[in-house]
């Protein structure tokens, strides 16, 4: 938003429409001039007025996030999300009663009647699978939401919802967590299977491999790991499975990037 005018309060700032709204002196900069330019998060404050703040949130509009209740009250649960006044659960957005110090996947929406925002913990009914807009192969972002008997489940790009299998983890995962993914299958019905590791050997050959080159250019050029070493080794030093290694630096010797004997590999 634009900087408008300046007041013993604080700043007003404008946005294209020409709508102002007060940025208070707390969250001001020490120099700015009329006209500047200042990214910032609107939102209304206890006395529901809308307010500009330059803190930025845990959580933005028609998104998700891991969130820890703080408080209750009757109206509800409060997260807290970064902000000076803590970001309200509704018991009719609750998929089961919130408990204090409990953390929570939950995603931001406004009421369109008051303008307010609230979140939510009932998450499947901002996700669908009938209308995909993934297709297998891609790269897709990626949000844990839960620990199955199967895996996990994942957010894909805020709009549909994944499986990892238990088979496919070679890393530490936990709830909240984001990364990136790939859609390794999607089936009959629409559900999808999550990979973390690229899909077909080239995509998924190029990241590992580069991965190996780069640590053997900063380690002497030697890495005393071999095709005989056990997937915990290789997935602690690594962070990749054995099947992806012993792929890369199959990959790496064809094209005589490396030489291998029984003490590990060497680049050439």
């Amino acid at each position: 938003m634009s900087i408008l005018r300046e007041t013993s309060v604080g700043i007003f700032l404008a946005d294209e429409d020409g709508e102002d709204v007060l940025l208070p002196n707390k969250y001001c900069p020490k120099e700015f001039k009329i006209w500047d330019k200042l990214k910032v998060f609107v939102y209304r404050d206890h006395e529901d007025r809308k307010v500009a703040t330059n803190i930025v949130p845990k959580i933005l509009l028609h998104d998700f996030a891991f969130l820890k209740v703080i408080d209750m009250s009757a109206a509800g649960a409060f997260l807290d999300w970064g902000m000076e006044k803590d970001l309200i659960v509704p018991y009719s957005e609750q998929r089961q009663r919130m408990e204090v110090n409990r953390w929570y996947v939950v995603y931001l929406d406004v009421e369109s009647e008051t303008d307010r925002l609230y979140a939510s913990n009932k998450i499947d009914k901002y996700l669908q699978n009938d209308d995909l807009t993934v297709k297998e192969g891609e790269q897709v972002d990626l949000m844990i939401i839960a620990q199955t008997d199967l895996g996990y489940s994942a957010i894909i790009n805020k709009k549909h919802k994944g499986l990892i299998f238990e088979d496919e983890i070679y890393q530490k995962l936990d709830v909240g967590d984001k990364l990136k993914g790939f859609v390794k299958k999607i089936r009959v019905d629409n559900k999808i299977d999550i990979s973390l590791q690229a899909i077909g050997y080239d995509q998924y050959n190029d990241a590992n491999t580069e991965k190996i080159l780069k640590i053997l250019q900063t380690n002497e050029g030697v890495l005393d790991l071999t095709d005989k070493s056990s997937p915990d080794e290789i997935y602690q030093r690594l962070g990749m499975s054995k099947k992806a290694f012993k792929k890369s630096i199959g990959a790496l010797y064809k094209q005589r990037k490396i030489s291998m004997d029984k003490t590990g590999i060497k680049l050439l």
